[in-house]
């Protein structure tokens, strides 16, 4: 099979799994309780009017001819307008997208800092007190809501040892905004060489980067034990220690390099986990992303915002996967015949 119709199936399947996605997703959101109508027409207004908002955002149509209206707004660009704020959702997602995306990307590098090492020593330290840390720390990070893991460093670091800004937004007040390039307030700010708001930035990202990066360095850590233990047993690494490599040559260099590459996989479910719990760690740290605008509509059942975060959540994991499927395509072609 060549590579070009692997990459063709691969782009075939995106067209079901949005639609099948689309469906559930508008669904979900008309079992919400509430009237969207309601939000929109204001806590005052008459019952007469909200009718008339109803009529008019064509709430009183059937499902299906809705979920048509909404298929043909995605088609066209158009994920609808915010009940809660009077504006295009379209707009309001380009403008608080920089925030999560800042979000993931540093909780993905802080995960793979720090689980990485620690897959690494737990390897070299087998069935010891390191070891058996690593298990018991893996264990907690995995079970603890991060909701919880968050309130406690923000216990911890803002209330009690006061280290860390309030979690109050990306920026404390009185500090401007960089000039906007990419929208990543670090990238910014250093470019720009904006320094105060390059410090300010980093202090507010450290603690919900790392409430994130503890729900998933956990696994990433017990892959890259998993991978050390079985390469460090292969026959060319012992072949190494014969030859009296270097300890660090050859845990790092060679054992490392191979037991990393099935994390590749793991990288693709990892990255949209964080997509997905970006919602509750935005509303628990206050920061302004598109997890905490989704969390704010469902409060209110505001459906298009929320209709369109489970879209691009979605779109984001099949389009990651994608490009690990391609690169695994790439690197073994058994892959592409599967």
């Amino acid at each position: 099979m060549s590579f070009l119709f692997f990459v063709v199936r691969r782009l075939a399947l995106l067209v079901p799994t949005l639609f099948g996605v689309s469906v559930i997703g508008f669904l979900l959101t008309c079992l919400l309780p509430g009237n969207p109508a309601l939000v929109k027409a204001g806590p005052m207004a008459t019952p007469q009017y909200v009718a008339e908002m109803k009529h008019k955002m064509g709430l009183d149509q059937p499902l299906h001819v809705q979920y048509g209206r909404y298929v043909t707004g995605l088609l066209h660009g158009d994920l609808g307008e915010s009940s809660s704020t009077g504006r295009p959702v379209l707009t309001d997602f380009m403008q608080r997208l920089p925030a999560t995306l800042e979000l993931t990307v540093a909780s993905l590098l802080l995960a793979l800092l720090l689980g990485i090492p620690m897959g690494v020593l737990c390897a070299i330290h087998r069935d010891t007190v390191i070891d058996h840390f690593g298990r018991v720390f893996s264990v907690a990070g995995v079970a603890m809501p991060s909701f919880w893991t968050g309130l406690i460093l923000i216990y911890v670091f803002f209330y009690l040892l006061d280290i860390a800004p309030a979690p109050l937004g990306r920026l404390a007040p009185g500090i401007s905004p960089p000039v906007t390039i990419t929208g990543l307030y670090t990238v910014d700010s250093l470019v720009g060489g904006d320094w105060h708001a390059l410090e300010s930035s980093l202090a507010h990202l450290a603690l919900p980067s790392l409430t994130l990066a503890i729900s998933v360095m956990a696994p990433l850590a017990r892959i890259v034990r998993a991978g050390m233990l079985e390469i460090l047993e292969t026959d060319y690494i012992k072949a190494a220690w014969a030859f009296g490599l270097p300890r660090g040559l050859v845990i790092y260099g060679d054992a490392l390099g191979n037991a990393i590459i099935p994390m590749i996989t793991a990288l693709g479910v990892v990255f949209g986990f964080l997509m997905a719990g970006n919602a509750v760690i935005e509303s628990v740290f206050g920061w302004p992303g598109i997890g905490n605008y989704a969390v704010k509509a469902l409060i209110l059942k505001d459906s298009a915002p929320i209709q369109s975060f489970v879209l691009f959540v979605a779109l984001v994991c099949i389009l990651v996967n994608l490009l690990v499927d391609l690169l695994y395509g790439l690197a073994d072609p058994r892959v592409r015949t599967g």
